[in-house]
């Protein structure tokens, strides 16, 4: 069962703690008396996933699958039980929030959850509901005389799993106080990074009055105060793949001490041509390879004479390197990556390829009306997002600046999921959400949707009995490349699945035990699996649900 957003919402802000006393219940909507046939209850315990001590004063409420406005709740008492009467024969959600922890939902992983089925021939009076205590990472930047480093930025990145592919990205950013110190909470477990870039307070970085021709006459000023502190990860490593991961488990407050040191800075030379100097011109900008991204607006000044600019405060290292491609009519900008080694080292602006732009056009399927908020993303080879912007009512973008190369495009949309089954350009049509971008040019596109219109409902057994909280997934024939096409969902009690809003194609579907943070999107990982999962054909316009014959069964992990 997928969690939602709002129901969270409810749990942990929009509804007040303590409004009733321990034990007591509130519903907010009745089921209609015709409905209360076989009434059963759910009850359990709330507990503390570290320690397993039972949590009074918490707050549990159940809301019904198919109308979450039929929802009730209570508070536990000092044993942290709690007790749902007289509850219909149906399918419930269950989710807790208590303060200093994370709200969670019963059995929950990522944004999945376990659904309670109720009625007699089931037992739903000995349920354990665990939560998680809220983390935190606090920390301290000091400077090579162990002074606090004021005015810092601090990055902290994380480790998620949630496409079916590790990746490491930031989720939060923080400046240091006047003490030098930082916080980040509340934190969930896991494994996370921290960054750290600031410029030396006392760092003096003289420019050389290049003149006509090149030639300069350095000016006065200390040179061994002409530093820079590189951007420090977690460890001490000057460079994310040297970043120390810090682990984090439920009610950790790790502490982080932050040691920068300063580097020579270097000095680093680029001309602009005589008519972009006369009306403006665009600066360079370097960034550095962070994880699965790249990090722009590094600490850095720039100053011009006679069409000879100057970049100081430069730590020397490996930049991608974005500027003005040489002789290009318009604004055209080209990246590159290059080495900064030397002081007064001059950027080659001959090296890199310009940038190009992508002209998409979507085509609905069925003559639908592009729906509002319909946004797409652009994945690089490395399967990185390079771009995330919302389509025009008419279903067109123009996204710009785009180094060449070939992307997927992936369509987002609030209502239901598309996909891009074909691609239309000069070049012809092609089939599948692949496009080629040409260095510097213009690629005008049509993309072609499918609609996610049928729903796939089965069930999981172990040993034949139900299997609960067991993650299943719907792997796409191209596994590899087709990620907006992959389904996931969690086991209900009963055993039940339910994966909504699939799109026509080839799939094989698996079960797979605590496949939690596993990446079930690679083809590697999942090819043993698959070997044993029940292979589908999902036909083009299919809209009704389709009952599996046979459940899945579970393969360990």
């Amino acid at each position: 069962m997928r969690l939602h957003w709002a129901t969270l919402c409810a749990l942990s802000v929009c509804l007040p703690f303590g409004a009733t006393g321990a034990g007591q219940t509130q519903s907010a909507v009745r089921a209609p008396a015709e409905t209360r046939i076989a009434p059963t209850k759910i009850a359990g315990t709330v507990v503390s996933a570290t320690t397993g001590a039972p949590l009074a004063q918490t707050r549990v409420s159940i809301a019904d699958t198919k109308n979450r406005a039929n929802m009730r709740w209570m508070v536990t008492n000092e044993s942290g039980r709690f007790e749902f009467g007289q509850v219909p024969a149906g399918k419930y959600s269950l989710e807790g929030a208590k303060r200093g922890y994370l709200t969670a939902a019963y059995e929950q992983h990522e944004q999945f959850s376990t659904a309670i089925v109720t009625g007699t021939e089931f037992d739903t009076t000995n349920l354990t509901l665990r939560l998680i205590p809220m983390a935190s990472i606090e920390g301290k930047v000091v400077d090579e005389a162990g002074d606090p480093v004021r005015q810092g930025n601090v990055t902290l990145y994380r480790e998620n799993h949630g496409s079916g592919i590790t990746r490491v990205t930031p989720i939060n950013r923080e400046l240091t106080d006047d003490l030098g110190t930082f916080e980040f909470a509340p934190l969930p477990p896991g494994k996370y990074y921290v960054a750290v870039s600031a410029k030396p307070w006392y760092a003096v970085h003289p420019h050389t009055n290049l003149g006509e021709g090149g030639s300069s006459a350095p000016q006065s000023a200390d040179r061994s105060l002409d530093v820079a502190y590189p951007t420090t990860y977690s460890g001490g490593a000057t460079e994310a793949d040297g970043a120390m991961p810090i682990e984090v488990t439920g009610g950790d407050h790790t502490e982080v001490e932050m040691h920068i040191s300063p580097v020579p800075s270097l000095n680093i030379i680029f001309r602009v041509p005589e008519d972009e100097g006369q009306h403006g011109f665009a600066s360079p900008r370097l960034a550095k390879r962070v994880f699965d991204g790249a990090e722009y607006n590094l600490p850095s000044e720039t100053r011009c004479t006679s069409g000879v600019c100057e970049m100081t405060g430069v730590p020397a290292g490996t930049y991608l390197v974005r500027m003005p491609h040489p002789g290009s009519q318009r604004v055209s900008m080209q990246t590159t990556e290059i080495d900064l080694r030397n002081d007064g080292q001059e950027l080659d602006t001959t090296r890199g390829e310009p940038e190009g732009t992508l002209q998409l056009t979507i085509q609905m399927p069925q003559q639908e009306g592009v729906p509002k908020g319909m946004r797409i993303t652009l994945l690089d080879k490395q399967n990185r997002n390079r771009t995330f912007q919302e389509l025009d009512a008419s279903g067109q973008a123009i996204i710009e600046n785009l180094p060449a190369g070939k992307y997927s495009i992936v369509i987002y949309s609030p209502g239901k999921p598309y996909s891009v089954v074909k691609t239309s350009s000069e070049a012809g049509e092609t089939s599948g959400h692949d496009v080629n971008l040409p260095a510097g040019g213009t690629l005008a596109v049509t993309a072609m949707l499918a609609a996610g219109s049928a729903n796939i409902e089965g069930f999981v057994k172990r040993g034949g009995k139900a299997a609960s909280g067991v993650m299943v997934v719907l792997i796409p024939k191209e596994s590899s490349t087709r990620e907006e096409l992959f389904r996931r969902d969690q086991s209900d009690s009963d055993g039940s699945f339910s994966l909504r809003s699939v799109i026509a194609g080839e799939y094989t579907l698996v079960a797979i035990e605590d496949a939690w943070g596993f990446d079930w999107s690679k083809p590697g990982p999942l090819a043993r699996y698959a070997q044993h999962g029940q292979a589908l054909k999902i036909p083009e316009g299919a809209q009704t649900a389709i009952q599996l014959p046979e459940p899945i069964e579970v393969q360990p992990r």
